[in-house]
């Protein structure tokens, strides 16, 4: 089981968006691809951005991770992930 839950995902992620306007996640889906495009740049060399950097968790907990701490946001689907 995921935990955090997807939904709680998409609480976090949404939760910078003001009252009335559409929401950065509407989906699964979407948390699913940002996490993997992040875990992609994980293990491409990119810089953990968790506290614990030296943890033997696979890169997709820590992309799960890092989005449930705010150390990554979602842009909308106009945009990419930060």
């Amino acid at each position: 089981m995921l935990h955090p839950s997807y939904t709680d995902l998409m609480n976090i992620a949404n939760s910078e968006v003001e009252q009335g306007e559409q929401p950065v996640v509407n989906s699964r889906y979407s948390i699913v691809l940002a996490t993997a495009k992040r875990a992609r740049q994980i293990i491409a060399g990119s810089q953990i951005l968790t506290e614990d950097e030296n943890s033997c968790q696979k890169p997709l907990s820590i992309a799960v991770e890092e989005l449930a701490t705010s150390a990554i946001k979602i842009k909308g689907e106009e945009n990419e992930e930060e």
